[in-house]
């Protein structure tokens, strides 16, 4: 049913920026201010060169926004879709790629910020770039799960979504987005048990031209594996409550 899901995710950005003159540019605006901002500033506090540091920050952020999205907005994944769900019959997956099309959609509005700052270091990270693809196709993965975790959680818990905002704030200082591993000189390896760290290098790296560990990857692996894992057995078991939980 992709032409559903692909048309219902399309609308949910139509509708959000009605009227508005960039429309979802407004998020690549704001998003641009952040990164220039916030990596001119971050360069000067840890004495890094701009031209190192803010590409770094870019893609972090960049990578960070598109996961954060799927957590918190995860919690209105079912209940904004309830006048769906009560009046007509559709796979729950409709809704589980409706927004993760439109995050990705948003994603790809955001990609010209990170090619802005290549144009304007003059960086060529090369044909290792590629490799952000399958890091970005891990992502949706592990994201559309976690969202359709979240979505029924928060259909029979309204609270929930509050308590995932706030999770969300302190994850973002916690994880390496706005500084590197290498600043936490010999407990540099706390990183690495940092789900998100993985998920967010994965994509970041090949974007400047590395390629990520096969630590990274193999993290990623049981990372998603549980993921799977968790989510499959939750929907099996409360599937059929959803609908009533709207």
């Amino acid at each position: 049913m992709w032409p559903l899901w692909v048309r219902l995710g399309w609308n949910d950005i139509l509708q959000r920026y009605r009227r508005s003159m960039l429309g979802p540019f407004w998020l690549t605006a704001s998003m641009a201010v952040m990164v220039i901002v916030l990596g001119i500033l971050y360069a000067e506090l840890f004495a890094t060169p701009v031209h190192e540091f803010l590409p770094y920050v870019c893609v972090g952020l960049l990578t960070w926004t598109l996961i954060s999205s799927f957590l918190i907005e995860g919690g209105v994944m079912f209940t904004g879709a309830e006048s769906y769900i009560k009046q007509v019959r559709l796979p729950y997956s409709v809704y589980v790629f409706r927004s993760t099309w439109s995050k990705l959609v948003i994603f790809a509005h955001n990609i010209v910020i990170y090619v802005g700052v290549l144009v304007y270091f003059q960086i060529w990270p090369g044909a290792v770039a590629l490799l952000a693809l399958p890091g970005l196709f891990i992502i949706l993965i592990n994201g559309g799960a976690i969202t359709l975790l979240i979505g029924m959680i928060s259909a029979r818990f309204r609270d929930v979504p509050q308590l995932i905002n706030s999770v969300v704030q302190i994850v973002f200082f916690i994880t390496p987005i706005m500084w590197k591993p290498e600043l936490l000189h010999s407990r540099a390896y706390i990183a690495d048990f940092n789900p998100f760290f993985h998920l967010i290098e994965v994509v970041r790296l090949p974007l400047l031209g590395g390629i990520p560990s096969v630590r990274t990857y193999t993290a990623l692996v049981m990372i998603t594996a549980v993921n799977l894992t968790v989510v499959g057995l939750f929907f099996s078991r409360f599937r059929a409550r959803i609908s009533y939980w709207v």
